[in-house]
């Protein structure tokens, strides 16, 4: 394994879930960590608690959804450091629909966005730096959704996942050969407040059978600090334990609308 200090890493969605525990491990490994998300609370939460365990950080706030916005973000990033050497593209949204029968124009376009849109335009926009280095390291958080598709995730984060992924796969053929490793993780069930979401949202019992956000950072953390010479190009994370979803795709298959 390599060492990791020194390096930069941009995490997105670094504000609660899978996207903070990435950020402490990164800081943890020495790691210069780059806070992204939509609101500044939680990423200077993050930051505190990163700074409290003598980590370096800084937060910024851009929406994902908006090219422009993403574009200045990622000029400011390369005119103050240079670019980043790792960019972890994590954050998520999920519909409250989750039917094909049922989801709006709305839902699917502001799902696609933060899932598909936002990590392509914020990767292409880093990538230079990374290429004129010769190395630098872009993951992809997607979900188990990409590989089994269903109602429980939904219809549009199946379909953001999987196009995820594939984006991914292309994105991997073309700067491969030029010193940039890409890697995706498929994580399944994790206890994170995306979960909030869902039609019927899950209770204790059924949260402590689920993975936490610590465990798919774990998967992170081995797959950004392998020797150059190696690259985990996909990586599935599933819980031990399995469990009744009866009821949950149930309430996913008869929920109509947002209740906003």
């Amino acid at each position: 394994m390599i060492s990791l200090a020194g390096r930069i890493a941009l995490v997105t969605g670094a504000g609660s879930g899978i996207g903070r525990a990435i950020a402490l491990d990164l800081a943890n490994a020495g790691v210069v960590t780059l806070l992204c998300g939509r609101r500044i609370e939680p990423l200077e939460e993050t930051a505190r608690m990163i700074v409290a365990a003598s980590g370096s950080a800084e937060a910024f706030v851009c929406d994902l959804t908006k090219p422009q916005d993403i574009e200045q973000f990622a000029a400011e990033i390369i005119e103050s450091h240079a670019g980043v050497d790792i960019l972890i593209n994590n954050a998520g949204f999920s519909s409250k629909v989750r039917s094909a029968r049922y989801i709006s124009a709305d839902e699917w376009r502001d799902v696609m966005d933060v899932n598909t849109l936002g990590p392509a335009i914020l990767t292409r926009c880093l990538l230079q730096p990374m290429i004129e280095r010769g190395r630098g390291h872009v993951v992809m958080i997607s979900s188990m959704a990409a590989i089994r598709p269903g109602v429980m995730a939904g219809v549009v984060y199946s379909s953001a996942k999987s196009a995820a992924r594939t984006y991914m796969d292309v994105l991997s053929t073309e700067v491969r050969q030029l010193g940039i490793r890409c890697t995706t993780i498929f994580p399944g069930e994790v206890d994170t407040p995306i979960l909030d979401n869902r039609a019927l949202p899950p209770d204790k019992a059924t949260l402590a059978l689920m993975m936490q956000p610590e465990d798919i950072s774990a998967a992170v953390m081995m797959a950004v600090s392998l020797p150059e010479r190696a690259n985990v190009s996909e990586l599935m994370i599933t819980a031990s334990y399995p469990r009744d979803m009866t009821a949950d795709v149930s309430a996913a298959l008869n929920k109509t609308d947002t209740g906003d």
